[in-house]
């Protein structure tokens, strides 16, 4: 019973949480009218009671009075026929006959130890043996004989006073009784009176409590809520979440409140902190100012050699050429498209399309280095040709399937190139059939640690940590570079997917 009393309440205290503030109030009206009809319901129904039961005491002692009235009425209606014959007072003796006769039917016929109960039951006979003789009275006196209708109605008129007799004297009998009766009622009316004053005032008392407590469960929260916003008001962020105990407007607004006082904290936070680093830049910015000059120098003195090379193919492949040395001239073009490609689109974007080509360009190199040992293909879709990516993305993978992939390995090595729609993503693959890789050491050089290795291992310098940072860079976090290989002697697939479309970038 504690358990299902317990239930109950927490699950009017969800309720009331979930009520708006307009049915909270409108509840706490009604249940206090409620409670006050209740009441005065309830006192009504018990004071007309107690006012139909003083009513009942007397009714008896009207019932007697009403009988001896209406057996005044017999007797006077006989002796007047008796003494006029007339059709009048024919008709009223039948009238007061009937009536009378309906009253005694009224009374008692049972035997009984109680006086007034054989009181009644004595009327009723002495009222039956009465009516008869006036009936036979009325009956002599239209056969006219004279003597007989005398002589009834004169017993009629006996039995009339003994009736009389019995019915003061019960009417008396009632009278006391009803009288102690009476008091008895009134005294508890009286008391009656005074427990529904009591339980008016205890229940105007609950009414005034159940108000107070059920409004405090109201404005309690506004309260909160208004110190809450002063604090804010006077510049201090830094104060306790309010609870919202109910989800009314009261509830919305305190939450929405809490989220606007941790919104504005995180943005003075972000605030401070950005101001922070841009201190930070500006002391770097003067810092690197102080060198700028020295890098810029350094720049142009680092262009001079590729250039010059580059120069010097282009001189060489056309002496190659004008000596008809075709396959001389082809290879010495190649070189220079590879180093004009890595002069020019150093720190620029290309097309997918330059980019293979570039890869192509170092295939053909290589295979002349080491005659014709490298096996590459393409399967490349021809509508991607187009798509922009960071310069110099392909070629480095395509060096390092070279360099750790298959070179020194016993059997043909392949590497396959493949660029594919996959879903919203665009699918750049670069595979080997070579020496494969732990994946202890593809862990390593998906977090750039092997990037010292990569420098120490005469590669152009632009390894797989440089592609993966200038592709997030270039895709804004965008695109994902990922390795799989099945482990020592397995080959190694390196696989780019980047955002289908220059409009994404």
């Amino acid at each position: 019973m504690k358990a299902k009393s317990q239930y109950s309440r927490n699950r009017f205290l969800r309720r009331w949480k979930n009520m708006s503030l307009q049915q909270k109030l409108t509840g706490i009206f009604l249940l206090t009218s409620f409670i006050i009809l209740a009441v005065n319901l309830y006192t009504y129904a018990v004071v007309n009671g107690m006012t139909g039961r003083v009513e009942e005491v007397y009714a008896s002692n009207v019932r007697m009075n009403e009988l001896s009235t209406a057996l005044d009425r017999v007797q006077e209606s006989t002796e007047d026929y008796l003494n006029t014959r007339s059709s009048e007072s024919m008709e009223e003796y039948y009238r007061s006959e009937q009536d009378f006769r309906e009253k005694i039917d009224m009374l008692n016929t049972e035997i009984t130890d109680n006086e007034m109960l054989l009181a009644e039951k004595n009327i009723r006979g002495l009222s039956e043996d009465y009516l008869s003789l006036a009936a036979d009275s009325i009956q002599a006196k239209r056969g006219r004989n004279v003597e007989r209708y005398s002589e009834l109605f004169d017993e009629a008129t006996v039995l009339y006073e003994e009736i009389h007799t019995y019915i003061y004297s019960l009417n008396n009998e009632q009278f006391k009784d009803n009288s102690e009766t009476y008091q008895i009622l009134m005294d508890s009316l009286n008391y009656t009176e005074l427990v529904t004053v009591a339980v008016l005032l205890v229940v105007f008392l609950g009414n005034i409590s159940l108000i107070v407590v059920s409004t405090r469960m109201v404005t309690q929260p506004l309260h909160r809520l208004a110190e809450s916003a002063d604090e804010v008001a006077r510049g201090n962020f830094e104060i306790e979440k309010i609870p919202v105990q109910s989800m009314d407007e009261v509830g919305v607004v305190t939450g929405a409140f809490n989220q606007m006082v941790e919104s504005i904290r995180d943005y003075i936070e972000q605030l401070r902190e950005t101001m922070e680093r841009e201190n930070q830049l500006k002391e770097r910015e003067l810092m690197m100012q102080s060198h700028l000059k020295d890098a810029q120098l350094k720049y142009l003195q680092a262009q001079i050699n590729p250039h010059f090379l580059f120069n010097t193919l282009n001189a060489g492949a056309q002496l190659a050429m004008m000596e008809d040395a075709d396959r001389t001239g082809e290879f010495l073009e190649n070189v220079a498209g590879f180093f004009r490609y890595n002069v020019r689109k150093h720190d620029q974007d290309a097309s997918l399309e330059e980019e293979i080509h570039l890869v192509d360009n170092y295939v053909y190199i290589l295979n002349v280095r080491f005659a014709g040992e490298i096996h590459f293909t393409k399967d490349v879709d021809e509508s991607l040709m187009d798509v922009r990516v960071p310069s110099m993305i392909l070629q480095p993978l395509v060096e390092n399937a070279v360099n750790y992939g298959i070179r020194g390995i016993d059997w043909e090595g392949r590497i396959e190139l493949s660029v594919c729609r996959r879903e919203k993503q665009i699918s750049i693959s670069i595979w080997d059939n070579g020496a494969g890789m732990e994946q202890e050491r593809i862990r390593q050089v998906l977090a750039g640690e092997a990037r010292e290795d990569e420098r120490a291992s005469g590669s152009n310098g632009v390894g797989i940590w440089n592609v993966m940072e200038r592709l997030k860079l270039y895709f804004h976090g965008r695109a994902v570079l990922t390795i799989w290989s099945e482990g020592k002697n397995r080959g190694t697939e390196v696989q780019i997917l980047i955002p289908d479309g220059q409009e994404d970038k």
